[in-house]
């Protein structure tokens, strides 16, 4: 009797755990809480606004089934920036949005903008991290536990120790839709997708963007923010590019241990060894590939690495792509999707953990889900 209990809640357990594997884990972290308001203008306290707004993103993304939603916090508490990170990690989620309102000393100021981690000497960057980043001094002990960070010193910010590139591909990708559907629900000035060091974002480990709505130190603008039908547009726009995003990289079908894969000849998946006085040392995609292609992003970086399969942990072939100050570099160009996703495994397996599958229709990249179809 006891074996059949054991094995009961067995398979109970790997059908439900594997049902929610294949959700698309998405943590809402309203900014400040409890003790700490954030920036407060005209009335409008930023605390209040950031939490009432992730909720009613939680609650349009709730009406997908295929999206779980996790919260830093649901109510009215302080929440320590390492916390919010630890219930982030822990639920190995698939992206972290944090919200925030921007304010600053020029009440004119406005727009929304949308910042994902990086290194920056931007003066204006610079001081929305330093003012978000000032919470920490709420908290014991916050230069033992933040590397003695310093929220009055530039310096601090610039030499937050992470690794700046780790996902910033993606979390560029979810920025710019945010701020694409910002353009959509509003007219305020669209500021763009920047980079900055800030303490919340630095040791997540996921695609991760902080979200600025609107200056509440703008009279206008922060009666909107501050208004239900302000937070309503806004919430729209912020579930939508969430959902926009999930549509383009996350596709449950590839980890669905259920179905049986179609075997695919060892032959088909054999790189072509090709000698290493071959390789050109720098290879700007320019070649247009016609049709559906898959390729496997193994990385972005801001450096222009050479090409060859030494600087790659061994794969090949490699090719580039510059979109702005980044070069994107991937591994592997398939008709076939089957074959790319053993690629991209095998890509895993050499270490490139963050590494992901996309899709091109004669050399314009389009979603995965486009292309299956």
């Amino acid at each position: 009797m006891l074996n059949k209990i054991i094995f009961v809640v067995f398979v109970l357990s790997f059908f439900f755990g594997f049902g929610q594997n294949q959700k698309f884990k998405v943590v809402l972290d309203a900014g400040h809480g409890g003790k700490d308001y954030g920036a407060v203008y005209h009335g409008n306290i930023e605390k209040n606004i950031a939490l009432k707004t992730v909720l009613k993103v939680g609650a349009i993304l709730d009406k997908d089934p295929q999206i779980e939603v996790i919260y830093t916090r649901k109510s009215d508490v302080f929440v320590e920036l390492q916390q919010r990170a630890n219930i982030a990690n822990r639920s190995k989620a698939n992206i972290f949005v944090s919200i925030h309102c921007n304010a600053n000393k020029n009440l004119e100021a406005s727009g929304h903008e949308t910042f994902v981690m990086g290194i920056t000497r931007n003066a204006s960057n610079l001081e929305v991290a330093k003012m978000e980043n000032e919470v920490v001094t709420l908290e014991t002990d916050y230069k033992v536990k933040y590397d003695g960070y310093d929220p009055k010193s530039p310096e601090s910010v610039i030499g937050i120790s992470i690794l700046q590139e780790e996902h910033l591909d993606q979390s560029i990708e979810l920025a710019g839709r945010v701020q694409d559907f910002f353009s959509k629900v509003s007219s305020f000035r669209n500021r763009g997708v920047k980079q900055a060091g800030f303490l919340v974002l630095r040791q997540i480990t996921m695609p991760r963007v902080l979200v600025e709505m609107g200056f509440i130190s703008n009279r206008e603008e922060g009666e909107f923010i501050n208004s239900d039908e302000g937070q309503d547009k806004l919430a729209s726009a912020i579930a939508g590019a969430i959902i926009d995003y999930k549509k383009e990289f996350f596709n449950p079908s590839e980890n669905d241990e259920r179905d049986e894969p179609r075997t695919v000849p060892k032959e088909e998946i054999t790189v072509k060894e090709v000698p290493q006085n071959e390789i050109p040392s720098k290879a700007v995609s320019d070649k247009l590939e016609k049709g559906i292609v898959f390729k496997v992003q193994i990385s972005a970086s801001t450096k222009d690495v050479a090409t060859t399969a030494s600087n790659f942990k061994g794969l090949q072939p490699i090719s580039v792509e510059k979109s702005g100050n980044l070069y994107k570099y991937f591994y592997a160009s398939e008709r076939n999707y089957d074959i790319a996703k053993q690629k991209l495994e095998f890509a895993k397996q050499k270490g490139y953990t963050t590494a992901f599958i996309v899709a091109y229709k004669d050399g314009i990249k389009i979603s995965i889900t486009d292309a299956i179809k």
